[in-house]
């Protein structure tokens, strides 16, 4: 040993802060090692330990032998090489070398070395899999008579080696035999270690393994089940608090996988119990015993609330701190799995919250004055010294707040009822004199907010001014919120200057949460909060994690309320900001810069005087190099800013700034930021002079654009454009080649955004550099076009190609000027059908007439001749359909900017080709037709009315003509005229053109809801059924995604409308679904107060209706009409809706018992019925069978609906902790042994990424 204790580091550097003792050992051990393995085979002295033995009993006897030697170094090194041996995979043991290494690692569990004993139990876990079901009983046997022993360290070795089988044994098929073996062995001594009540240590272990076997081998214990039931119970008065404490654990991880009677029986035994009035420390152990199986049975304690309820309601008067404060543990697991009796859980909180016998809080409020003065209070003593050891009230206290909590979390439908009464009593408790009390209560009020803030409009933006009066209106929460927020800070203000961090912690996450959702509320308190930020930030004894939570708050406080806000306060500001910027810890410096960034927006007022400090410490970190990558980053953000807003009071600091932004471009690692703040600067209003770094600038950047990093590539084309736009003068056109050069490979339908964004730089180009483009026709122009005619095109990406075009022809470049923009716009259209070309698909006609309209709009004098050769292509009988559909649809776009004026003629060629017998044609001449009233509504609406009354075979397309007219003007003149003719064909027979003519009516009510909406209420009462179904459409159009005038009048009326879903008529029925459908989807606020009236006519309409079956016959052959397969089509489709936006509203087990009567109905309506909601009955329709000699479309059918029936298979093992219910179980069993399910399942999850979690883990072999 004497070469390793002379140069250790061949070692470890770990070894060099051992102590003596142990680096001998730690060096004998390594010597040992080094010389089993080096000496050569003949040696008679030794007994090599090398793991490439051929004949692995002969090793694996080596290696027993030395496990009996007394040198304890060596059973060590053996016992370690054995763990080794039995990790591989490769490793087969025979019969006799199991029983030898399973007896010599039971013995050595009695080893006196303590190491040597840790080693053995390591050595059971790979040894599990690798023997026989009569070795591995072997052990178990062993271990749990050791288990029993009177020697204490024995006791403990052979409980560890017994949770280390357990966690080994398989869970598979294959493995499941020996599973349940053992696990009947080990129950079976278990069940008789726990009746030893003279040994409580015995019990204690017997119950600590118990629990983890339940925990994960419940299952296998089925049979088992009422046994350990029936010896778990009377632990439940054991003399010993740990034995009821390790019981209760136990019965928790029972009831997950117990039959629905054991459950019961459990119940009833614990409340029959309590009704004896048992003693109060059993009381409490029953209580909790109740909120422990409540937490783990889930919905299955809904039935026994009624009982268990009014029980524990009577235990709170009972005067024992600890009683009460298991009681409300009670109540909160209720609420988080089965929400009871809310009102009575509430009052009962509310009550004890205040609960402090001990403390007079009168006097306290007597002491408090109203002033928010800085200095005041700071020196104040501590409410902590007034608490009293003995005194256990707090632990009621936050009980029930957290009780609270749970309900405001579960019950969000109760949010308003919240404000009236949760919320004042939370305010009020803020003053709570213990602290871990007091940050129950900050957290309870957090949750209110969250909860608040989920239905809330501006959810996620938190930028100043960012709500409206609209959605003042309609968030009642947030405005009943808003009322609370003075009281809110003059009960924080003084908290916040505590010398407590945990309260000031939780107050700084309060108020975090406050701003998040009411931005802007804190405006007029700012004064009040500033000094308590400053004493976080500048207080010695503050934690790091003090400082990051206050400069994380001042952070959302700047972004969410005015720069004029924080102006007065900017000397007190910036000093502790600035030194926290210049802290030693990252994460501060990190948050600071984020702090000084947005400070930087409040400073330019304030001008140099504010600036140097701030400027001084962010430049010492923006020089750094040997600093954390975050800070990097935000060093280089906030200069970026600060050069952005200040860049003119910097004077000679500017430059060298600037060489540093460059310098940060060039590093792979800080490139996107620097990109980034770049384009910022750029931008910026002060006209920065970059003309420095400029040339060098571009050179980077277009390099940039071969990267593969999508967000750089996006950063480096706003940068680009920006540059462009502001400092064209500045730029030579050459130094722009290059970045040309890049764009083609950018302009692709791959990637409709890059595309969109490169176009923009293209359009500044063509504004600020024309000369640049010179050569653009044979580079990007190409591609510019081939995006035209994608029928991916688009949104904002075909805007930026309509201003690219009109800035690219007012350029006047040579070579790129209107006739040839045009001729290579509309050239596609114009080839042969036979050619070898590809299809044009519609939107691509689309693209390319708004883009003809743009080129038109930008040279006014080329319109005449464009619209002259329009024409005559629609008249030409010899040109392509193309070609006369793109005409049509040009002069369509054309009219709505107006460029056609008042020529008779076109109307003329439009009538013309409405009357053509081509399909195509006709469609497009509508749209023409309907885009040109849109740009000159007093010459073509009346026509359009007159023709739609007087041509009744061209009535739809004219319709769909008039629908474009009311989408697209403001029709405020002519509504009467319009909604006389549509009300006159509310009654058509043809079912199309009554759709239509509903829109129609459902757009236009948008336009002057108060007038018209009664119209339609009275049309409802007095009209026809078909008259009945086109209201009722109508109204569906009156539903959109975004907030409108419409949607109070709306929310007021709709009832009258869902009336309809009672009509006798079956056709009004289906349309006031997909009404009602719509308004869950859309507007889902419209409808929920109307579910409890509602949903029994919805659910009545999903029952199959024997008196709408019929049966036609067809020649030979009779077939089966069922009339109101669309009904309960339309119905199932509102229930999965309502699953997705209307979930509280719903009792889900009656939501259920549809869902299930739908799987028995049609292929389609069981398509729809198959979600993630539905429980395991649906084995059945996974395992249908299509008849034999079915036609191939009955094969597919059947087969998407089984593969519909996976997802949601899929969707259910990806519940959490699935596997502890028995029902599933036995479902993923039947699934797992039947091979066409199991591929099915396999293909799911690989292929479409049908689940997640515990789904994916399932074995399926």
């Amino acid at each position: 040993s004497t070469r390793w204790r002379h140069n250790p580091e061949t070692l470890s550097p770990s070894y060099l802060f051992l102590s003596e003792p142990t680096k001998c050992q730690v060096l004998r051990r390594f010597a040992l090692r080094c010389y089993f393995s080096l000496s050569p085979p003949d040696s008679p002295c030794c007994c090599r330990f090398n793991t490439e033995m051929s004949n692995v009993s002969y090793y694996i006897s080596n290696l027993l032998e030395k496990m009996t030697s007394t040198d304890k170094d060596f059973r060590f090194m053996a016992t370690n090489d054995l763990m080794l041996e039995l990790q591989k995979d490769s490793i087969k043991l025979d019969e006799d070398s199991e029983r030898k290494v399973v007896t010599m690692l039971l013995k050595l569990l009695e080893d006196k070395n303590g190491e040597v004993q840790n080693l053995a139990v390591k050595c059971l876990a790979p040894l599990v899999s690798k023997v026989k079901e009569p070795q591995v009983e072997t052990m178990v046997d062993t271990l749990c008579s050791n288990m029993m022993s009177d020697k204490e360290l024995l006791r403990d070795i052979s409980s560890m080696g017994l949770k280390t089988v357990i966690a080994e044994l398989p869970l598979s098929s294959s493995g499941l035999s020996l599973t349940v073996s053992v696990c009947k062995k080990i129950t079976s001594q278990l069940i008789g270690a726990m009746g030893k009540q003279e040994d409580v240590s015995v019990q204690l272990e017997a119950l600590d393994i118990l629990s983890d076997m339940l925990g994960r081998l419940s299952g296998a214990l089925v049979s088992f089940h009422s046994s350990l039931l029936s010896s778990l119970l009377p632990q439940l008065t054991s003399p010993r608090m740990a034995v009821r404490k390790r019981s209760i654990l136990a019965l928790g991880h029972l009831v997950p996988c117990c039959s629905p009677a054991l459950f019961s029986q459990l119940t009833e035994h614990l409340l029959t119990e309590l009704a004896k009035g048992p003693p109060t420390s059993v009381t409490r152990t029953y209580i909790q015993c109740l909120a422990t199986i409540s937490r783990q049975g889930g919905h299955r304690v809904g039935e026994h609330l009624e009982k268990l309820i009014p029980m524990v309601v009577k235990f709170t008067g009972v005067e024992d701190d600890e009683l009460r404060e298991y009681c409300f543990q009670a109540f909160e697991a209720f609420i988080r799995r089965c929400p009871p009796h809310v009102a009575t859980v509430t009052q009962l909180c509310l009550k004890f919250m205040t609960f402090d016998p001990n403390y007079n809080y009168d006097d306290e409020e007597q002491q408090e004055e109203d002033s928010m003065d800085v200095e005041e209070g700071l020196d104040e003593e501590s409410d902590d010294e007034y608490s009293d050891d003995d005194d256990m009230s707090w632990k009621v206290r936050r009980s029930s707040i957290k009780c609270l909590e749970a309900l405001i979390h579960t019950r969000r439908d109760l949010l308003l009822s919240f404000y009236s009464s949760i919320c004042p009593a939370l305010l009020a408790r803020f003053k709570e004199r213990e602290e871990n009390v007091r940050a129950d209560v900050f957290a309870a009020f957090s949750t209110l907010l969250r909860q608040t803030r989920v239905g809330s409009s501006h959810h996620g933006n938190i930028k100043a001014g960012s709500d409206s009066a609209l959605s003042r209106e309609e968030e009642p929460a947030v405005a009943m919120l808003e009322t609370q927020v003075p009281v809110i800070v003059k009960t924080l203000h003084r908290q916040l200057k505590e010398k407590s961090i945990k309260s000031r912690q939780g107050c700084f996450c309060l108020l975090t949460e406050l701003s998040h959702t009411v931005p802007g509320a804190l405006e007029q308190h700012i004064p009040a909060l500033i000094p308590g930020i400053v004493f976080s930030l500048t207080d010695k004894s503050t934690s790091s994690n003090m400082r990051i939570d206050a400069l994380s708050f001042f952070h959302v406080l700047l972004l969410s309320h005015p720069p004029q806000a924080f102006q007065p306060h900017m000397q007190v500001l910036l000093p502790p900001v600035v030194a926290c910027v210049e802290d030693t810890f990252y994460k501060i410096t990190s948050e600071a810069l984020l702090v000084a960034q947005q400070l930087v927006r409040v400073m330019r007022p304030q001008g140099q005087s504010s600036l140097s400090k701030v400027f001084s410490a962010t430049l010492k970190r923006l020089k750094a190099t040997d600093i954390d990558q975050e800070v990097k980053e935000r060093a280089i953000s906030c200069m970026g800013h600060m050069v952005c807003h200040l860049g003119d009071h910097l004077g000679a600091e500017l430059q060298g700034v600037l060489a540093i932004f460059l310098e940060r471009l060039k590093n792979e690692i800080t490139r996107l930021t620097a990109v980034r703040t770049i384009t910022l600067i750029s931008a910026s209003p002060l006209k920065i002079n970059l003309s420095s770094i400029l040339p060098e600038t571009l050179s980077v950047l277009g390099s940039f654009l071969r990267k593969n990093q999508r967000a750089l590539k996006l950063g480096t084309l706003a940068c680009l454009t920006a540059l462009v736009t502001h400092h064209a003068g500045s730029i030579k056109p050459a130094a722009l080649e290059p970045i040309l050069s890049e764009l083609p490979a950018l302009v692709d339908e791959g990637d409709m955004h890059v595309s969109q964004v490169s176009v923009t730089l293209l359009t500044c180009m063509a504004k600020w550099c024309p000369s640049s483009l010179a050569k653009i026709s044979s580079s990007v122009l190409p591609g510019v076009f081939r995006l035209v005619h994608s029928p991916l095109l688009q949104g904002a990406a075909l805007a930026a190609i309509l201003d690219f075009l009109q800035a690219l022809v007012l350029s006047k470049t040579s070579n790129l000027g209107y006739s040839q923009l045009l001729k290579s716009l509309t050239d596609p259209f114009h080839r042969s059908q036979s050619s070898d070309s590809t299809i044009i698909h519609r939107q691509s006609y689309q693209s390319v007439a708004r883009c003809v309209a743009a080129l038109s709009a930008s040279c006014s004098k080329e319109t005449p001749a464009t619209v002259a050769g329009l024409m005559q292509e629609v008249k030409n009988p010899g040109s392509p359909e193309s070609a006369r559909v793109l005409a049509l649809l040009c002069l369509g776009e054309l009219g709505r900017s107006g460029s056609l004026g008042r020529s008779k003629e076109v109307q003329g060629v439009i009538l013309e080709a409405i009357s053509s017998t081509n399909e195509e044609v006709k469609t497009a001449a509508s749209c023409a037709l309907g885009s040109m009233a849109v740009g000159s509504l007093d010459e073509y609406l009346p026509f359009l009315l007159k023709e739609i009354s007087a041509q009744p075979r061209r009535q739809y397309l004219l319709l769909h003509s008039l629908k474009e007219v009311i989408r697209s003007s403001s029709l405020s003149a002519h509504v009467e005229s319009i909604w006389a003719l549509l009300f006159d064909n509310c009654e058509c027979q043809e079912e199309g053109t009554r759709n239509l003519v509903a829109e129609c009516l459902g757009k236009l009510t948008l336009v002057n809801a108060a007038q018209l909406l009664p119209r339609l209420k009275q049309l409802l009462r007095a009209g026809s059924p078909l008259a009945r179904s086109t209201v009722v459409t109508a109204i569906k159009f009156t539903i959109v995604d975004q907030p409108a005038p419409i949607d109070s009048l709306l929310k007021e009326s709709i009832g009258d409308f869902l009336k309809t879903l009672q009509d006798e008529d079956i056709n009004v029925r289906r349309v006031a679904l997909v009404m009602f459908n719509s308004a869950a989807h859309n507007k889902p606020s419209l409808i929920r107060g109307l579910l409890a009236t509602v949903l029994p006519h919805l659910y009545k309409e999903t029952q199959i209706r024997k008196d709408l079956i019929r049966e036609v016959e067809m020649g030979p052959f009779k077939h089966t009409v069922d009339d109101g397969l669309d009904v309960r089509k339309a119905a199932f489709e509102c229930m999965y809706t309502l699953l997705d936006s209307c979930l509280e509203g719903l009792n889900v087990l009656q939501f259920l018992d549809h869902v299930e009567e739908g799987l028995k109905d049609h292929y389609d309506i069981r398509r729809v019925m198959l979600v993630p909601a539905h429980c395991p009955e649906s084995p059945p329709s996974l395992l249908l069978q299509v008849k034999a000699g079915s036609v191939k479309q009955e094969f597919e059918k059947q087969e998407e609906l089984r593969r519909s029936a996976m997802r949601a298979v899929a969707a259910l093992l990806a519940v959490p902790e699935v596997e502890r219910s028995p029902s599933m179980t036995d479902f993923a069993d039947q699934i797992r042994t039947n091979a066409d399910m199991a591929s099915i399942y396999q293909s799911i999850q690989g292929g479409e990424g049908g689940g997640s979690g515990p789904a994916e883990s399932m074995d399926i072999s």
